[in-house]
């Protein structure tokens, strides 16, 4: 049996973009892939048998510091894992917590050791460190487990950002320690017995941090190389610093990570900002945006951005987008889901947000489809310019 937790797989190429294969112990992920957020083991608003049977969501994402928090690990671990606690059945990949304790500005104690902090339900004290965050993840059993960071402020300083990413590289160390005896110790809930080669452990990434200085960005990846990590995730970005940097960032960082681990690209973003960094060689991304928007009746389009509490749309026949397949676009109108959001009925957040990750796993389709026939650049040009036309990029 393979030793490794992963089997990665570059299949193409076209300039910078790559078209890959990555394989866990529960399914099959073609990248450039982007991955549904479900925070607290719930994608808001869709459900599981419409992402799996419709949407073909190979992999999604579940939060450490949210079910920490509510139900507790210790629950998830006694109902058989985040796997069989929510009947999702295809890869889970868990954020750390560290990113939610960053935003927890005011409320956090930042040490060596970890972070404490109060929960945001009840005020309570929590704790979070290296260890006991992949204790957590061990616990949920997902796939792919991220290694416990610290992420400054996209506008930080040099001083500050050194200082970060020097608590970034211990905590990686610290995190890459625990993990492997938890894997030793047989704590993962989300083993499965596998007669096809592949081994049943979960895979751990590591995060880059340096903020949107290039010299300490390097630096990050050098440290964060020499411990070792199945994948390699860029942190840090889409956190207040301007779009400018972060492409930046993007273009000198990406191509220089490991060519024989996928990239991951954390909580970002909008459709253009997925093509930009597809074009650098990112190969996985995450982001709140397809749902967060569709319960404000913001939809994304082939022609953009459009936002379906306009009185434009009050009579409007078309679906939220004609070139859409979704079952929502070959079933309602923009004039019946204006009305139901404009009356308050939930249906409509749950119909954009179904629309709005349709139109983000379509989209990273036809982007692996482009990269696979020499096409990618044409196919980023032709994307960009529909929505610079319809004056709706940038959202």
């Amino acid at each position: 049996m393979s030793t490794s937790p992963i089997e990665w797989t570059v299949n193409a190429t076209d300039g910078g973009a790559r078209r890959g294969t990555l394989r866990t112990r529960r399914s099959v992920i073609e990248t450039p892939v982007f991955m549904p957020v479900g925070t607290q083991a719930a994608v808001k608003g869709v459900r599981f048998e419409w992402l799996e049977d419709e949407l073909d969501a190979r992999v999604i994402l579940g939060n450490t510091y949210h079910l920490f928090l509510r139900p507790g690990p210790e629950v998830i671990r006694r109902l058989g894992g985040l796997h069989k606690f929510s009947s999702w059945s295809r890869s889970y990949l868990t954020d750390s917590g560290g990113f939610q304790v960053f935003s927890l500005t005011d409320l956090r104690k930042l040490s060596e050791e970890g972070v404490e902090f109060r929960s945001h339900l009840d005020g309570s004290k929590r704790f979070l460190s290296p260890e006991i965050s992949m204790e957590i993840q061990a616990a949920l059993g997902s796939e792919i487990v991220m290694a416990f960071d610290e992420c400054p402020p996209g506008d930080a300083g040099v001083d500050a950002t050194r200082k970060s990413l020097e608590l970034t590289a211990r905590w990686a160390t610290r995190s890459k320690a625990r993990f492997d005896q938890l894997q030793t110790e047989g704590s993962d809930t989300g083993g499965l017995d596998h007669a096809d080669g592949l081994s049943c452990s979960q895979a751990l990434f590591g995060i880059i941090q340096g903020a949107g200085h290039y010299e300490l960005r390097q630096e990050s990846l050098e440290r964060t190389v020499e411990i070792g990590f199945d994948g390699y995730a860029i942190g840090g970005l889409s956190v207040g610093e301007e779009k400018s940097v972060m492409y930046g960032v993007l273009d000198y960082l990406a191509p220089k990570m490991p060519q024989d681990a996928p990239r991951y690209l954390m909580g970002v973003g909008t459709p253009e900002d997925l093509i930009e960094a597809v074009s650098n060689g990112v190969d996985m991304f995450d982001c709140v945006m397809p749902t967060r928007n569709g319960r404000t009746g913001g939809a994304f389009t082939s022609a953009g951005k459009l936002n379906i509490r306009n009185a434009r749309f009050a009579e409007d026949e078309l679906p939220l987008d004609p070139k859409c397949s979704c079952s929502v676009c070959s079933r309602y109108t923009r004039a019946y889901l204006r009305h139901l959001y404009q009356a308050g009925e939930m249906s409509a957040a749950t119909m954009i947000s179904h629309h709005n990750l349709a139109f983000y796993l379509d989209t990273m389709r036809r982007v692996r489809q482009s990269i696979e026939f020499g096409q990618f650049e044409n196919f980023r040009k032709d994307f960009l310019l529909k929505l610079q036309e319809n004056g709706a990029a940038s959202v």
